[in-house]
Formats: structure tokens, C-alpha cells, sequence
């Protein structure tokens, strides 16, 4: 595992850390097969995978499997997402509809139902208990009796929806195929992609923070999206891989409960590459086959009631536990500077923490799109520079010195 202090593009610094637990899940251990494309938990913690070959059940002690030839009612086996809804109820979407599952039987639901489109590839419950499926043409929801198909007619872009997700306002984020993140109140979509900053127009899953601010993962990274719309952080190297890979396709991305971001990251265009990434608000850590992670074709992650994490791979799943709560108790970053107001205005005042350094200081503005704005050398015999900014624009920037970073905030 390599602790990686990053502030988007720049590495500051890493080292190794151990401490949290892995536990692997394979065909040998009651799955009904290693290839587990999705997975969910209910409200005590029993874990729901689908795979290639059908679906598996896990109470921490004992696996039950279920597949059409047990449970004809099933569409499809090949299940592409998992859901357990809050009445306890479990969904499932395949290439061939969905199907739910009720503890007994399976009841299944096609186009000829309403659905929007047959290939599905995310299912979500919002706060209102109504069930959404991204689908290959778009999304729909299902309120309990009545399905409402949204495809590009609707407002949705071409290419249909990976995942949906919610704000605490109960707004709809479809992260899309190929036309980047889109938001619904209700009445209109909204898009967010690259013209507007966002790292690619392929996005895979998003979720919200405390603060409404939406992380997306995407083919290139992840992109913070405010609740205004605008992108206020970019993060593109979360899990270092082996040169000459460098950006992060992200597969999935959760939030757990401490507030902390996990992405799951995977690329196959040379050599086989994939793992996982926490981001504490601070720093990145990853994990990978050399931490005990059972495969390096990330899935979906899931993260439950106790904030294990279940990491869906093509050769099983893994469960990480006794993660700790704050990495910056472990190693914290050394702080050479600070930078004050913040939101500042008319200027910015940086004060080195060291009274006594000897050596001039490199210092660069980016603004929010990584353009270098300002770069100008301190003199060794100041301690306190004040930096004009009466010609930039409102917005977030930051400032790098050296190797180390600060974001702040013109207003």
C-alpha cells in the first residue's frame, strides 16, 4: 500500500503504511462464481453479489446461491447491479430486464413493462423510495405501479447512463456514457462535461459529500462538482500505477461514513492494472494486489453499515476492514507555509513557518483548470509576502510552493 500525499497532478510524497485487514472471497469460499460484477449489502449487513452466473448471498457465516435454473423467475443470470431496497427487497439488472426478488421468488420486468431499455447498468433508490435504473438508452424510474422512461428525447445525452445517484435535495446525477454528468431537479437536465471542466465525458458513478459537492469518477479521473455547478477539485493520479500509465479510469467511486472517497481504478490497454484509493480529505492511500487485494479488475465497491469495504473484482471479492479513521494521525504532511485571508480579495499573504530559512522560494498561482497564472521567486530574507490579485478573476486557485500545495478562493 503506498500513502501518496497529492495535490492533483503533484506528488508530494509517499510512503508505506499497515494496518487495516483483508479478506478475500473466491468460488472455493460459497460464491457461485469468481467474475462479481456488482455487489450491496441490506440493513444487517448481509451481502448481495451478482455475477457472471448468477447471484450469491453472504450472513458472515453461510452462502446461499440463486440462478434460473433454481428460480425461473430470475431474467436473466448474467447480473450487471445489485440493489436492496428499503423494503428489504433485492433488484437486480441484466441485459434482458430486471428482476426483484422478494425472499421467496422472482418477479421480472422488460421494456414490455415500461422499462426504458432491456440492458441495464445501475439500479438506485432515492429518498422517496422510488427505484432508478441507468439503462443503455437512458434511465428510468419506478414508483411502485408506473415506470417513466428518460432517454435523449427527454434531455438525457446519447449513450445511455452508467449510475444515478442523489443530492440531499433529492436531485437526480446521472453520470453518463458519453456525454458527461448530468442533473435532474425534477423539471430539467442539466450537463457537466468537458467544455465546463470536467476531466471526460465518460463517467462511470458519482456521489455526493456532506456539503452536496458531487465527486465524479470518470475515464480520467475524478472531478468535484459544487452545488452551483462548478468544478472545484480534479484529482487524476489517486492509485500510482507503473509507468507509462498515468491518469486513473475510475470504475466506481463511494463514500463511506467518516466522509472519506474511495475510488476503484482499472485499466487494461497495456498491461493489467487496477486497485483501489481513499482520499481522507488530505491525502490518497492505495491498495492493491500487493496489500492482499484478491484482483486487479476493480467492479464496483461497496461499503457497509460497519464501513467495510467490498471490493467486486473479476477474480472474487474483497472485504477490507479496521480501516483507519484519520490517515493524518498515521503520517501528517509537513507544513512549510500558510496562506491568509481565505476567501481572500484584493491580495494574498504567505507566511512561512520556518523564520529561519536560507533559500529562495519557487512560487506558482494555478487556477482551477491547473494554468499556471502566477510564478515569481521569494527572496531568502522574507518571511511574509503579500501577492496582488486585484487582476484575477473570482473562483477557486491554488498556490504551490515548492512541493507543497493550497487551494483558496478569490471572491
Amino acid at each position: 500500500m503506498k500513502f501518496i500525499f497529492l495535490f492533483f497532478t503533484t506528488l508530494l510524497f509517499f510512503t508505506n503504511i499497515t494496518a487495516q485487514n483483508f479478506t478475500n472471497y473466491t468460488d472455493s469460499s460459497g460464491l457461485i462464481d469468481n467474475n462479481v460484477q456488482c455487489l450491496d449489502s441490506d440493513t444487517a449487513d448481509n451481502v448481495w453479489f451478482g455475477t457472471q452466473f448468477g447471484i450469491s448471498h453472504f450472513d458472515g457465516i453461510s452462502w446461499t446461491s440463486y440462478d434460473k435454473s433454481a428460480h425461473p423467475g430470475l431474467v436473466d443470470n448474467n447480473i450487471n447491479a445489485i440493489m436492496i431496497a428499503s423494503d428489504e427487497r433485492i433488484w437486480v439488472g441484466t441485459d434482458f430486464g430486471v428482476s426483484v426478488f422478494d425472499g421467496t421468488s422472482f418477479t421480472s420486468y422488460t421494456t414490455a413493462d415500461g422499462l426504458g431499455n432491456n440492458r441495464v447498468n445501475d439500479i438506485s433508490e432515492d429518498a422517496n423510495g422510488i427505484i432508478w435504473f441507468g439503462e443503455f438508452s437512458g434511465a428510468t424510474k419506478y414508483d411502485g405501479s408506473l415506470f417513466t422512461a428518460y432517454s435523449s428525447s427527454a434531455g438525457l445525452p446519447f449513450g445511455g447512463v452508467n449510475h444515478v445517484s442523489f443530492d440531499s435535495d433529492n436531485n437526480v446525477w446521472f453520470s453518463t456514457a458519453l456525454g458527461g454528468l448530468v442533473k435532474y431537479d425534477g423539471t430539467n437536465f442539466s450537463s457537466i462535461s468537458t467544455p465546463q471542466g470536467l476531466l471526460h465525458n465518460v463517467v462511470r458513478a458519482s456521489v455526493a459529500d456532506a456539503q452536496d459537492n458531487i465527486w465524479t469518477g470518470t475515464a480520467g479521473g475524478v472531478s468535484v462538482v459544487d452545488t452551483s455547478g462548478q468544478i472545484i477539485e480534479q484529482h487524476t493520479r489517486m492509485y500510482i500505477m507503473p509507468a507509462p500509465d498515468t491518469l486513473n479510469p475510475v470504475e466506481d467511486i463511494d463514500m463511506d461514513s467518516q466522509g472519506r472517497i474511495w475510488v476503484g481504478v482499472y485499466v487494461d490497454y497495456l498491461v493489467t492494472v487496477g486497485g483501489l484509493a481513499m482520499y481522507d480529505g488530505n491525502q490518497w492511500v492505495d491498495y492493491d494486489e500487493s496489500d492482499g487485494l484478491v484482483g486487479p479488475v476493480i467492479r464496483q465497491i461497496h461499503i457497509d453499515t460497519d464501513d467495510n469495504i467490498w471490493v467486486a473484482t473479476s477474480s472474487g471479492v474483497s472485504k477490507i476492514s479496521n480501516v483507519p479513521n484519520a490517515l493524518n494521525e498515521i503520517i501528517e504532511p509537513k507544513k512549510t507555509f500558510k496562506i491568509f485571508p481565505n476567501p481572500a480579495s484584493d491580495y494574498l499573504t504567505i507566511e512561512f513557518e520556518n523564520k529561519s530559512f536560507s533559500k529562495d522560494h519557487l512560487i506558482s498561482v494555478y487556477s482551477a483548470s491547473m494554468k499556471q497564472i502566477l510564478r515569481f521567486n521569494s527572496d531568502a530574507a522574507e518571511n511574509r509576502i503579500s501577492v496582488p490579485l486585484g487582476d484575477l478573476s473570482p473562483g477557486l486557485y491554488f498556490i504551490q510552493i515548492d512541493n507543497e500545495s493550497l487551494k483558496f478562493i478569490i471572491h
